[in-house]
């Protein structure tokens, strides 16, 4: 069985985009050859800068030959309809056959598919791959139609076996399939010709290409530690980074370069991501001080200098972009220590617009610091501190720093609210309102900063509910499902206890509000506008806008959140799932009163969720389905509620007489764990009541023909539901 090799060599190819063309090769050529009948016994696909390789190995000569069978129309069908079969077929009519079947007579058609060879066949697929592939972004050049991420120079395609190598019969606009391949552009220009994977791989790296991306980081990332270290430092890990970088080079040459005295003192991030944005460098700290030193620069290529002059020009550029840092950080720090502080940055806000129907960005930090005074007594935050730090967690985005890297937004809010000499919590709360972003990300825990990051996320997600812009699909422009998991997370982690319904109900007073009194201004301006018809109609529309936005605020206020209140319960359901508790599980709770209580829900799925995990839980349920399926049959077809509590004294049997003593003993003990919200209590209360109703189940007969007894049973049956449902709502699980 031959092993097949395929390079597509060009102009260097985007860092970010090597990683999945490779993957993109791989699965469009085999998906190919698999379904042309070539199988393989392995495949690897590897990327540089300049190439995408794909390497299969035990590959089939050639396809096998295919033998089916066609059913046909009925013998003495229409003749356009038998003459359409044979077409299709590719057979003649004395080929086809007449069987007879339970429908009558059918024509069959017996076809054979001869196998090709392989070459045939990967010529084929490899074309049609390069002509379709799904490249984010591709240009045409020369006179050529083929559309490739940067010009496509050669294809190298060669089988090879015990016999030799041989090339595969290949020209892609004019781009003929060779056995040929190019070593490093600059360290070992010229062709190099290959017979098999491993003499292409070896010829490679004597020519100063690492065929593998993970070879090449791995490298990197060595030697890069190894000469931080030796200078008493570290390298300041950065995963993305090493990947990117690890696709700009072919031959990676790791240099140490220091950082100009005068920039030293900037914060950290400024450095860290100002090296990594511009220059895709990493960043080298002081493990004693945790500051910012020098920095790691990845060359393409040795030089006789060993790397000195490449050192010096990284070096001059970047004390240039560093200088630029500085003069924005001095700036910024000027105006947060000025007497006006961080307010000569919010004030601008209210040129900035955050939705055409929702403000600004300074009426939107109005809403959320009034929000954030609200909910600091359910969080245990001081309320002035809440709302302050409300008021400036967003003025860096008026900054000169936040301007030029937008991913340090809040970072420099906490420098900026400690400059301007505000207190701790404050500055905290700049950093951290932004916070939880995503399912790995850390969540705040101080009171100030919950406070806000709940104001914040909270009225993104009631002010765009009451404009309806809500997610629809995978649609979601709002990051509404982030702000949402966000919340759940800030209050899970801190253990909160507040139920969701009045916190959204506190957020669209709070946009009703301002929405009011800002469409009652806009009213007087309209009446005072003398400045032309313009200006008039503008405020008009504005005055108009903005009573549209009441209307829907109150909208949303009538209908008690129960909308947006399920919206949280679905992105509860995945984040629980993940978890690993079901979703039967979770909607069983959901279904229970008090289920905008997060808290108080996640602790009741997660009981749940050990109960059914035991003999006694999942023996119990299907005892209570039991009891609620022949209940609901019965008042079904008697037109009665059974839910007036059972008696004992007509009770018969012993098992019935034991089920009685339970239900009494478990009422007690169930209801008195509930109120306690000790859920793991309730579940063993449950756990008791297994074998009563089991056995209740074996040894009474519900439909006696005594019709006291029958209904006083069916009430029992009621008693049982009852008592389950305080727990749960049991009747929502599977199985």
């Amino acid at each position: 069985m031959p092993d097949l090799l395929i390079e597509l060599f060009s102009e260097e190819i985007p860092a970010r985009m090597q990683a999945r063309a490779a993957e993109d090769l791989k699965k469009r050529i085999t998906d190919g050859l698999v379904e042309a009948g070539l199988t393989y016994a392995g495949a690897a696909a590897l990327s540089t800068p300049r190439r995408l390789t794909l390497t299969l190995e035990g590959l089939l000569a050639e396809s096998p030959t295919v033998r089916e069978e066609r059913k046909g129309p009925k013998v003495g069908a229409p003749e356009k309809a038998i003459e359409g079969f044979l077409r299709g077929a590719g057979v003649n009519r004395d080929q086809l056959e007449e069987r007879e079947t339970p429908k009558g007579a059918v024509y069959f058609a017996s076809i054979e598919k001869a196998g090709r060879p392989a070459e045939v066949i990967i010529a084929e697929v490899l074309e049609a791959t390069i002509r379709n592939f799904p490249w984010p972004k591709s240009m045409r050049w020369g006179a050529g139609s083929l559309r490739w991420v940067r010009p496509l120079h050669s294809i190298l395609c060669i089988l090879s076996d015990e016999e030799g190598a041989r090339v595969v019969d290949l020209d892609i606009d004019g781009i003929k399939a060779g056995n040929v391949t190019q070593g490093h552009r600059f360290m070992a220009p010229g062709e190099i010709t290959v017979s098999s994977f491993e003499d292409y791989s070896t010829k490679l790296k004597r020519a100063y290409v690492v065929l593998d991306p993970a070879e090449r980081a791995d490298a990197i990332w060595q030697e890069a530690t190894n000469q931080a270290f030796a200078s008493g430092l570290e390298v300041v890990e950065d995963k993305g980074l090493l990947t990117e970088v690890a696709g700009l080079v072919e031959w990676p040459v790791v240099l140490l370069g220091s950082i100009d005295d005068e920039f030293l003192d900037l914060p950290a991030e400024v450095l860290q991501t100002s090296m990594k944005e511009h220059q895709k460098f990493f960043s080298v700290k002081n493990p004693k001080t945790g500051r910012i030193e020098k920095f790691i620069t990845v060359a393409n290529r040795e030089t006789r200098d060993t790397g000195a002059t490449i050192l010096a020009g990284n070096q001059k550029v970047l004390s240039a972009r560093l200088a630029d840092a500085k003069f924005f950080w001095e700036n910024d720090l000027r105006i947060a220590k000025s007497e006006s502080g961080m307010t000569a940055w919010t004030e601008k806000l209210s040129n900035v617009t955050f939705h055409n129907k929702l403000g600004t960005q300074a009426a939107r930090i109005d809403r959320i610091a009034a929000l954030a005074r609200a909910i600091a007594p359910v969080v245990g935050a001081d309320a002035d501190l809440a709302e302050q730090a409300a008021k400036v967690a967003k003025a860096d985005l008026s900054s000169e720093m936040v301007y030029e890297f937008p991913e340090l937004q809040g970072l420099m809010g906490r420098y900026y609210a400690e400059a301007a000499g505000l207190s701790q919590d404050v500055a905290n709360a700049c950093e951290a309102h932004y916070s939880p972003l995503g399912p790995s990300d850390d969540v705040p825990s101080e009171a100030v900063s919950v406070a806000v990051a709940l104001a914040d996320k909270l009225d993104t997600l009631t002010g765009f509910w009451a404009i309806d812009e809500k997610p629809t699909g995978s649609k979601d422009p709002y990051a509404l499902r982030r702000a949402a998991l966000g919340v759940i997370r800030l209050v899970l982690n801190n253990n909160l206890r507040m139920t969701l319904k009045d916190s959204f109900e506190a957020s669209l007073k709070v946009l009703l509000k301002l929405a009011e009194w800002q469409g009652a201004v806009l009213e007087a301006k309209t009446a005072e506008a003398a400045a032309g018809e313009d200006t008039l109609e503008a405020a008009k529309k504005r005055v108009h806008d903005m009573a549209h936005q009441v209307e829907a605020a109150r909208a949303v206020i009538n209908t008690s959140g129960e909308d947006l209140l399920s919206f949280f319960h679905d992105r509860l359901k995945v984040f629980l799932r993940d978890q690993g508790i079901r979703h039967d599980v979770i909607d069983a709770c959901i279904a229970m009163d008090g289920n905008d209580d997060l808290t108080l829900l996640v602790k009741r799925a997660r009981a749940l969720e050990d109960f059914m995990k035991t003999e006694d839980g999942e023996n119990l349920v299907q005892g209570f389905k039991r009891a609620n399926n022949i209940l609901s049959q019965a008042e079904e077809n008697d037109g009665v509620e059974y839910s007036y509590g059972a008696d004992r004294k007509y009770a018969e049997e012993a098992a019935e007489i034991a089920l009685f003593d339970a239900l009494e003993a478990g009422e007690g003990a169930i209801s008195s764990a509930i109120e306690a919200e000790d859920f793991a209590a309730a579940m063993g209360g449950l756990a008791a009541l297994r074998q009563p109703v089991d056995a209740f189940f074996e040894g009474v007969q519900v439909n006696s023909d005594n019709q006291v007894v029958r209904r006083n049973r069916l009430n029992v049956l009621s008693d049982i539901r009852k008592l389950c449902g305080q727990v749960a709502d049991l009747s929502r699980l599977e199985g």
